[in-house]
């Protein structure tokens, strides 16, 4: 297996947004969790060689027996464009290799085109050019308007709104909010909440200027809808098999400002009830995207309102933020009494820098850090940050109470500050 963490991609945002793509391609290391014996890790970003050994205190696969090969970009291009400019001669080697398998972050051209020229075949599909003929839906579906389309076809609950190009947006919002009190406007193709801004009846009659981010252009696309009455943001994430469309989890996203933070999973009480919606329009979809050819991970977002309507809010076809933190939960918990764990997944950010040694050190002191036996503790999943101050981490549980319980520990070990 090749993990090939592209996410300097332009699936999800356009190229030029190159300080969000570099801010995301920081969440590279955490892909050290899928490694086993034999594969390879082809990163945007250095992989802490302290972090690779702490991966391999937990999952047992010894850091001489895999291959990190680190191809930091100098300009913005997508990471296969990067590894053909480095002559990466590790990578390079393995071309040919009948049993090489790639396994893209983001199913977009260029990784199409890096496995059909390097001869390698991508995870879940029979050949590269199955894998090409997905792209189209996979870029569309990672569209808020492409969802909007497709989710209004399937009959999937939606906020009112509509798509628009960007001179149309403050005219829009006028017609949205004769009907409503906020209006939220989001470019076409964003994510984690990127470039979204809020607008209540009150501010527009006030003549308050819309601040639009530039995402997009000056001619790009924006869709604007009503800005719902918020009691929660959840999603549902599942994978397209050969078999079928199987729901993998869900959970409660944490959310500042329309922008995600964290994650929570499972779904409790009081959003519980959203569940068999959710699981019910993301088997849907998948029956959609595999008509279209998509095999792979995807996510459904949605909302749920303060009187408990449950609506959809955009897909995220390809593997996300939660992807490989389930991944390492699945395999850290396996064998061990927690067969059906609570997990949470957050960033806390310290009042001092430390390195990780001592980050990792203060857990154990304080009996929080992972234990293999039980299955349960904190896992440092996203290694050191450049300024050693922003700590990624995922808490394992029994229950969502004591996953809370140990963030709140946490924060307190490490001296996490408010941001």
């Amino acid at each position: 297996m090749i993990i090939f963490a592209n996410l300097f991609s332009d699936l999800a945002v356009d190229l030029d947004e190159e300080e969000q793509l570099v801010q995301w391609a920081q969440q590279a290391p955490r892909e050290a969790w899928l490694l086993r014996v034999g594969d390879v890790l082809v990163s945007p970003v250095p992989v802490s060689r302290g972090f690779v050994q702490y991966v391999h205190g937990l999952t047992g696969v010894p850091p001489d027996r895999v291959t990190i090969i680190e191809v930091p970009w100098v300009e913005a291009v997508p990471l296969a464009d990067a590894v053909r400019k480095a002559g990466s001669t590790e990578l390079l080697g393995l071309a040919g290799q009948s049993d090489a398998v790639l396994l893209p972050t983001a199913l977009d051209v260029s990784a199409v085109d890096f496995a059909r020229e390097m001869g390698f075949v991508i995870r879940s599909y029979a050949t590269v050019e199955d894998a090409a003929a997905a792209v189209e839906v996979a870029k569309r579906l990672n569209t808020k308007s492409g969802f909007r389309q497709v989710a209004d076809e399937l009959g999937i609950r939606l906020p009112e709104g509509r798509a628009c190009r960007r001179s149309e947006v403050p005219g829009v919002v006028r017609n949205v909010l004769e009907h409503h009190e906020r209006a939220v406007v989001k470019p076409d193709r964003s994510a984690g909440g990127h470039g979204m801004c809020f607008v209540s009846r009150r501010e527009l009659e006030a003549g308050t200027a819309l601040e639009l981010d530039a995402v997009g252009g000056p001619t790009g696309s924006w869709v604007v809808e009503e800005c719902v009455d918020l009691s929660a943001s959840v999603s549902v994430q599942l994978e397209n098999l050969a078999s079928g469309t199987r729901v993998l989890f869900s959970g409660t996203m944490r959310v500042q400002l329309g922008s995600f933070t964290g994650y929570l999973s499972p779904l409790t009480s009081p959003v519980l009830h959203a569940v068999e919606e959710l699981e019910r329009w993301g088997l849907q979809l998948g029956a959609y995207l595999a008509e279209h050819g998509y095999m792979g991970p995807f996510g459904l977002d949605a909302l749920v309102s303060t009187g408990g309507t449950v609506y959809a809010s955009e897909s995220n076809v390809r593997r996300t933020a939660t992807t490989t933190p389930h991944e390492m939960v699945s395999r850290l918990t396996a064998g061990t009494a927690l067969t059906q764990p609570a997990w949470s997944m957050g960033t806390g950010r310290t009042s001092e820098a430390l390195c990780f040694d001592e980050a990792l050190a203060r857990l154990l002191a304080h009996r929080l850090g992972f234990e293999p036996e039980s299955g349960g503790g904190v896992v440092l999943y996203g290694g050191p940050s450049r300024d050693g101050r922003s700590w990624r981490y995922v808490v394992i549980g029994a229950s969502a109470e004591g996953v809370r319980e140990q963030e709140t520990a946490l924060a307190a070990v490490l001296g996490f500050v408010q941001t």
